[in-house]
């Protein structure tokens, strides 16, 4: 798949260009639902842009999900996060500031066979690095970014949300219970899947909420060479409401082996926290209060992890991230409820 003459015309013309020069995959969409295309361009102020094309698979046609699950239900969650996803580029990207860069939007269409975003190239904007590990400056400098965008959106849970999470997922992150019955199906008996709905209502039920990303991986976040900078982020599919211990402990699944998290874990929650902190001050008017926060979300930092090993027990038993640490994690977990 690469861009149609129809679909070629549409990014010209918005983006006021003479020509596109040449057009580059990065990646296929998960399970087959499209395609990521770098467009290079002529004439006009973006010499090149990301296009996000999604073309959902017929349903009744064969296609190939990673780990087996071609269902109905995941069919439309996949549907629903690239709604999502727009919505969050339409109303909530433009409050990111320098501190949780994201790549502007510059147009949307869609119609009923596929959507397209065409966004910012963050390579092309100074973010051209990708890793799959992380050194210790660099995961800080990650958790910096979640906390930064975590402050943007911190509010108590009594307050009006409407407005706070429209258009996005009601709980945020892409193995949220309520979505992944199948998952909890598949699990195996045991105390972690008796405790699954327990676990989930004391996230959701946490006095600080703010919109987690929801797929904070390390592959999601792009880097520049100078080393004190800080990151940008990119994937929104499963943004929504949530405690921002959710991404923290996701992030960290995804960039440090099980031995860096045991050595480190509490050095790491004490930087994130840190920069939780350091965001909130640059932000006026806040009245949320910060030490009441972070001992709520120290306490929730095992059951947001316990919350993503029991989707990874029935997703897929045996994944090289169920270690030893996340086992101690739901353990803990299991004792605070």
């Amino acid at each position: 798949m690469i861009l149609t003459p129809d679909l070629s015309d549409w990014i010209r013309s918005t983006l006021g260009a003479s020509s596109i020069e040449s057009a580059q995959i990065v990646q296929s969409l998960w399970s087959g639902y499209g395609q990521i295309v770098r467009v290079q361009l002529r004439g006009c102020r973006h010499s090149s842009v990301i296009v996000k094309e999604i073309s959902p698979p017929d349903q009744s046609s064969e296609h190939e999900h990673p780990r087996g699950w071609n269902t109905s239900l995941s069919h439309r969650r996949k549907l629903r996060s690239y709604e999502v996803e727009q919505a969050f580029y339409a109303t909530f990207a433009d409050r990111c500031d320098e501190h949780c860069r994201v790549a502007r939007c510059l147009a949307t269409a869609s119609d009923a066979s596929k959507q397209v975003l065409i966004l910012e190239d963050l390579d092309a904007s100074g973010f051209p690095i990708r890793h799959r590990w992380l050194n210790p400056h660099q995961v800080k400098q990650g958790l910096a970014w979640l906390a930064s965008f975590h402050a943007v959106f911190l509010h108590e849970a009594d307050q009006a949300t409407s407005s706070i999470a429209k258009g996005l997922w009601p709980v945020g992150t892409y193995w949220h219970l309520d979505t992944r019955p199948d998952e909890l199906d598949a699990m195996p008996h045991g105390d972690l899947k008796r405790a699954a709905s327990e676990i989930d209502e004391r996230l959701r039920n946490a006095r600080y909420q703010t919109l987690v990303h929801g797929d904070a991986k390390v592959a999601n976040m792009c880097f520049r060479h100078e080393p004190n900078l800080a990151p940008a982020m990119v994937d929104f599919q499963y943004v929504g409401r949530g405690c921002g211990m959710k991404d923290v402990a996701y992030f960290f699944s995804s960039c440090i082996s099980e031995d860096e998290c045991e050595r480190h874990e509490d050095e790491y929650l004490d930087a994130y926290f840190q920069s939780l902190r350091q965001a909130m001050t640059r932000r006026e008017g806040s009245s949320v209060h910060l030490t009441s926060l972070e001992a709520e979300w120290r306490r929730l930092y095992p059951i947001a992890w316990a919350d993503f090993v029991r989707f990874l027990e029935g997703w897929c038993p045996g994944h090289a991230k169920l270690t030893g640490h996340t086992q101690k994690m739901v353990q803990l977990a299991l004792q605070k409820l």
